[in-house]
């Protein structure tokens, strides 16, 4: 799969740090060893002592902090461990739900492998609000505020609500087909339908940290085209 230069990611940068737009597909770090691009490889080549600050899923785009050096690294690491970092995400989700200042505070396990459940004996504390921001006739797109940073956190939070991200097939997700939204769809004769994004609905929108001591910024991050083309035929067919 071919990729975007990493200069053409970049968001914001100064001395210490750079906040990109993670694409769609790309691993954060080295998932295995093995010769599959990640940013973090990108990101090295662009300057040797970059460091990423925190993870996105590899199907997730978006907003992402990444150091040029150690003491910036340092710097955004406490922030996250405060929970002063603050992060929005926009999600299509499946289905109308109104959701003002919804907080879910259920505890997530990581049970190893890529997978997470909820577990109120064992879990760790997951906190995420969602407010809703538009409505569709079988979809939402909602806005999502994490506080904590647990694997999966806003997936299975709104799997919780029955309000899967549209795609996410690990949480009961379904794909979004145009045939779905679009009266008179017919496919040509062999054709096979793919959906209309190849992964999940989730994207990483917003990011607000400190870049020094006296200074926070909030940095925005455009929707991808497929999460765009979405939301474009969402608004023409399924009003």
């Amino acid at each position: 799969m071919k990729f975007p230069k990493f200069q053409d990611l970049i968001l914001f940068e100064n001395n210490d740090l750079i906040v990109v737009n993670k694409p769609p597909f790309l691993s954060s770090l080295d998932e295995r060893e093995g010769g599959e691009i990640n940013l973090l490889r990108l990101a090295k080549n662009y300057w040797a002592d970059a460091q990423i600050c925190h993870r996105l899923d590899k199907e997730t785009s978006g907003a992402l902090i990444i150091a040029k050096n150690p003491e910036a690294y340092r710097f955004v690491s406490i922030q996250f461990e405060k929970r002063q970092v603050k992060k929005v995400y926009h999600a299509v989700i499946d289905g109308t739900h109104v959701f003002e200042n919804l907080l879910i505070d259920l505890p997530i396990l990581n049970v190893g492998k890529g997978n997470v459940t909820i577990s109120r004996q064992e879990g760790k504390r997951a906190e995420t609000w969602f407010n809703s921001l538009k409505y569709f006739k079988h979809y939402t797109l909602v806005e999502c505020r994490p506080v904590t940073g647990r694997m999966h956190q806003i997936r299975i939070h709104l799997a919780t609500q029955r309000a899967s991200i549209a795609g996410d097939e690990t949480y009961k997700g379904k794909p979004v087909m145009l045939s779905d939204l679009k009266k008179k769809y017919r496919l040509g004769k062999d054709q096979e339908e793919l959906p209309i994004m190849k992964r999940f609905a989730l994207h990483a929108f917003e990011v607000s940290f400190k870049i020094n001591p006296e200074e926070e910024i909030t940095v925005h991050a455009p929707y991808p085209k497929d999460f765009d083309t979405l939301l474009k035929l969402l608004e023409k067919f399924d009003q």
